[in-house]
């Protein structure tokens, strides 16, 4: 095919996207997302001038070994009078705490691929995922449905939101006592003083009577996705983003503010089936985010284009001005740092497709 013939190619809109995700389909997906479906903890790369991260592979694995003989029916039922292997000594849950890009997720991923179980016993999301899971089933159902497994990976655990973290730690609670396993991770603040030890406090305080079930694990470091790499490229033009997007098979092309529009109308539970089968995402005419819900939506919408290693390329401002002064500076600020870091990872990813 000539360039003059794929140049007349129209590119897909996320605005023109309506998907509708069945509740089974919430379930099945709980697997860690396309990005560490090769991970393993022999792929981890510990900074050799941070012992804690070789430590926590040491940890995590032995805990995921430990799971071999864990509790887990497959049926969401106890089996009361049959003979059941012991658990496993010591805490049932580890809470792995650090800052952002030290591999937390990379290291959990590992810990569900390295579990002794089928993947159908086994269960991996983020907070988010989890209580729309509950909003699509039901609160009984959802313990019903998790309450069989092995293991329950919760990536991004959010402690800003009481009501969701009440629901979320009633919800671990029960699956305590089925037998379930759990792990669990949140980002620590950039410049929070201590790092990670106050992440930890806030996480065990907040989830209150689980906290002699998880056993904090500390992970220090720099953010990997800056780390020895060049700045984020600059924002490109509209023209150039749009001829990226005509001669991207797969790519989509809109402007940033009718995005913003349409995700209002979207279920944040949908983001990732809006995103699927898109090769690349090609935004003109990036602004600064106007209030905070609709910053929360596009920290949803970062998070699946980063699980999904989508590259993001992009006109307007720069990702790192995406959020006021007052919003990084507010409640959701670990949100929005987290979003600003893979959204310019992503822009790097995007950078090839300019060569092309």
């Amino acid at each position: 095919m000539s360039t003059s013939a794929l140049t007349e190619a129209v590119p897909l809109s996320l605005c023109a996207r309506e998907p509708h995700v069945p509740a089974d389909r919430l379930v099945a997906e709980m697997v860690p997302p396309p990005r560490f479906d090769g991970v393993r903890f022999d792929t981890y790369i510990p900074d050799p001038n941070q012992p804690s991260q070789t430590q926590a592979v040491e940890v995590l694995a032995a805990f995921a070994e430990g799971l071999g003989g864990a509790h887990a029916t497959g049926t969401g039922r106890r089996r009361w009078f049959s003979r059941r292997p012991a658990a496993p000594a010591g805490p049932r849950g580890v809470y792995l705490d650090g800052g952002y890009g030290v591999g937390k997720t990379h290291l959990l991923a590992s810990l569900w691929h390295a579990t002794p179980a089928e993947p159908a016993l086994k269960a991996f999301g983020t907070f988010v995922e989890l209580t729309n899971l509950v909003g699509a089933l039901g609160f009984q159902q959802t313990v019903r449905t998790l309450s069989g497994h092995r293991l329950l990976c919760i990536d991004e655990f959010e402690l800003d939101d009481p009501g969701d973290t009440v629901l979320v730690s009633t919800l671990l609670g029960r699956l305590v006592e089925a037998g379930v396993a759990l792990a669990a991770t949140s980002n620590t603040l950039p410049g929070k003083l201590g790092e990670g030890r106050f992440a930890s406090a806030d996480f065990l305080r907040e989830i209150q009577g689980l906290s002699a079930h998880f056993r904090p694990l500390r992970i220090d470091g720099e953010d990997y996705r800056h780390r020895g790499l060049p700045e984020a490229p600059a924002p490109y033009a509209d023209e150039e983003v749009t001829r990226v997007a005509r001669t991207t098979p797969g790519a989509s092309l809109d402007r940033f503010p009718a995005l913003l529009e349409h995700l209002a109308r979207v279920h944040p539970s949908r983001y990732g089936a809006l995103t699927e089968d898109v090769a690349a995402v090609c935004l003109t005419g990036v602004t600064a985010v106007p209030d905070q819900s609709t910053a929360l939506r596009l920290v949803v919408l970062a998070d699946r284009l980063y699980d999904r290693e989508i590259p993001v390329l992009a006109s307007g401002l720069p990702f790192d001005r995406l959020f006021s002064d007052e919003m990084l500076n507010g409640g959701y600020r670990k949100k929005y740092f987290r979003a600003i870091s893979r959204l310019t990872a992503l822009a790097r990813d995007a950078k090839g497709l300019t060569t092309q």
